[in-house]
Formats: structure tokens, C-alpha cells, sequence
């Protein structure tokens, strides 16, 4: 199947328009059109190479929604014109304890990335969703409940799932207390999720420009960080912090603030953190954890959640010959919360 996207042929971070094939469809693999694809910082990170490990040229995305144009012939959970979604993964190897028990991102022979990973099959690098198609295997392709925005729900894929996960895994119901650092992409939809969810839920940031935000996203209180007084009075009142500050940072400020056995869940940074003081650790039975996405199953509780809860990130759609200059504001924190492309935009794109 011939297709373009955008991607990006080298570390300069410029994205510009690239011709390429899927693949074949296997006996179990739907064909999907893309509609819209989200805009995730973990794409800018991949493009730049800041993590080490991308091979060019390399097609990102991975908040995928979009329409199915064609089934094989063993697909049974979906069929041609059904509105479907794929998040951060298109395989694994099925068979390991933690597929098994529907923890598929935690694959002991690891997942396969919707971008920059590798082909189970082929040893092809897959593309991701910076396209006009894809093609994937039916498990990991996840069914749009009636109720949601297609056009605004994209994010919920990566963003939504790397926050509603820690929340259900660390027991978040109604009354717990949460913390939440960091008010971006992640951020936004964590205290989203977590106010659906019955919590308590307190915004955490450097200073007060982000207060009203926090509020009319549905937090109830919110912390500047930088003002000692308010930090040592709030010692020892949440349950559970997510940080989503997606840069390396310090936690100390914020282990006194977990109670007994309280657990800070980091979802943003990957790779190194400031020295840590485990002080308040071993005195508070505190913990620190990391958490990545969830599994195909809770991916799709999780858009059921929203869809009942009626939860959909704060987007702005762009079109595609856009990407560039976005990832630039994205750089800036210039977005509130989440770029959006707009997939129809992209044959326009080409032309330009």
C-alpha cells in the first residue's frame, strides 16, 4: 500500500513530506485511513534522536484515530468503515506472562512501538501516524466508543493511558488525594482523569500563573511549589503524586508531601533525574515509581471511562505542513494541551 506522511530524515528536527509503503495485509492485520493524529512531545524527542535510539528516516505519531478501509480475512473485531484508534504499540510477542494477563507494554520481549520499532515479521522499522494510512494487527486496535469527539480524541491514546494507568493501578477512587506536577499534555489529563475518578485533586507547579488553568480543568487546590510556608503545610497529604514534568528535575520538594506509604508515580521524564535525598522515604514509608502506558485492555477501559465521563483533552487541531512550526511552540510550552493534526490536511500538504 503506497502512502506519504511526514517524517523526519535527519537530527534537525525538520519534518517534510515522504512517500512510502505499508506493508501487506497479514490474515489478522486491519487497514486503517487516518483521520487525526496527535502531537506528543515523545515525538520531538524521537525526531531530534535525543534519546539515542532513532534510525532515519523516521515517520512518528502515535495518537492515532482514524477509519477501516480493509479487513484480512481472520479479523473478527472489526470490519470497513468502523472508527478505530491506536496508541503507542502495534505487537508483541502474545505469548509471555505479561501479555497473557493483558499487559501487553510490559512484553518481556518487548512491544513494538506504532513508530521507531521493529517489525516482528519483517524487521522492517514501523511508521507511525504522521500518515495518511497504517496497517496493524486487530489486537492491537482499539474500538472508539460512541460518545467521543473523533476529532479531539487522539491524545487519549498516549496521554490519556500514561495517566489513567497509574491512577487505576494505585488504587485512585473516590476521596483519595492527588498531586499532580507539571501542567502540560500529561498533566492536563491527569487531573482531568483523576477529579472523574473521585479524587481530591491538587495542582503542583513553580508558580501561580498556572492556578486558573489548574481550576477550570477540574482541580480543587492548587500548590506553588517555590513557597516554602504552603509546601510544609501541605506535608504529608497526598496519596499519590504524578509527575509529568517531562525534564530533568529535582523530587525532593515533594516526598514530604506523600502520607504514610504515599507513592510518587513518574510519567514524564525518561532518562536521568537529580540526586535524591531518601530521607523522607524510609521515614514516611514513601515510595517512587515510574509507570508507561497501560495495556490494550485498560486502553480501552480507558476510552470507555472517558466517553461515559464525557473527558476529552484541550486540543488544538493543526494541519499537517504545520507539524514544524508546532513542534517549535511545543518547545516554548506555546500549546494548550495538545496539538491535533488534522489528518485531511494532508494531501494539501503534499502539494506545497
Amino acid at each position: 500500500m503506497q502512502t506519504i506522511g511526514y517524517a523526519a530524515q535527519d537530527t534537525s528536527g525538520h519534518l517534510a513530506p515522504f512517500h512510502f509503503d505499508r506493508r501487506e495485509l497479514r490474515p489478522n492485520d486491519v487497514a486503517i485511513e487516518i483521520l487525526y493524529c496527535g502531537v506528543c512531545h515523545s515525538d520531538l524527542h524521537t525526531v531530534l534522536n535525543d534519546w539515542g535510539w532513532t534510525t532515519y528516516p523516521t515517520v512518528v505519531g502515535h495518537e492515532i484515530v482514524g477509519r477501516v478501509t480493509e479487513v484480512a480475512p481472520d479479523v473478527t473485531k472489526h470490519k470497513v468503515g468502523d472508527i478505530v484508534a491506536i496508541g503507542c504499540m502495534v505487537d508483541s510477542c502474545q505469548h509471555c506472562d505479561q501479555c497473557l494477563k493483558g499487559e501487553e507494554q510490559l512484553c518481556r520481549e518487548g512491544n513494538t512501538g506504532t513508530y521507531g520499532g521493529t517489525d516482528r515479521v519483517t524487521g522492517e522499522p514501523t511508521k507511525g501516524g504522521y500518515s495518511k494510512h497504517i496497517v496493524a494487527r486487530q489486537e492491537f486496535i482499539l474500538t472508539m466508543p460512541d460518545g467521543l469527539d473523533v476529532a479531539k480524541a487522539a491524545p487519549l491514546l498516549c496521554a490519556g493511558i500514561t495517566t489513567y494507568s497509574p491512577l487505576k493501578t494505585w488504587g485512585i477512587k473516590d476521596g483519595s488525594r492527588v498531586g499532580v506536577t507539571g501542567l502540560g499534555g500529561l498533566g492536563h489529563m491527569a487531573v482531568k482523569l483523576a477529579a472523574a475518578m473521585g479524587a481530591h485533586v491538587t495542582v503542583m507547579s513553580r508558580t501561580a500563573d498556572k492556578r486558573a488553568d489548574a481550576l477550570a480543568l477540574g482541580a480543587h487546590a492548587f500548590l506553588v511549589s517555590e513557597d516554602a510556608d504552603a509546601m510544609t503545610q501541605a506535608a504529608s497529604s497526598f496519596d499519590l503524586i504524578i509527575d509529568t514534568v517531562p525534564v530533568k528535575h529535582e523530587l525532593d520538594p515533594y516526598l514530604p508531601l506523600l502520607d504514610v506509604d504515599g507513592t510518587l508515580v513518574l510519567v514524564g521524564q525518561i532518562g536521568p533525574m537529580s540526586e535524591m535525598n531518601t530521607v523522607p522515604l524510609l521515614l514516611g514509608r514513601r515510595r517512587v515509581a515510574g509507570s508507561p502506558i497501560g495495556g490494550i485492555a485498560e486502553t480501552q477501559e480507558m476510552l470507555n471511562f472517558c466517553a461515559e465521563k464525557s473527558i476529552l483533552p484541550e486540543v488544538e487541531m493543526i494541519a499537517m505542513a504545520d507539524i514544524n512550526q508546532a513542534y517549535e511552540r511545543m518547545e516554548r510550552s506555546d500549546v494548550r494541551y495538545r496539538f491535533v493534526i488534522d489528518m485531511a490536511s494532508l494531501d494539501l500538504a503534499e502539494a506545497v
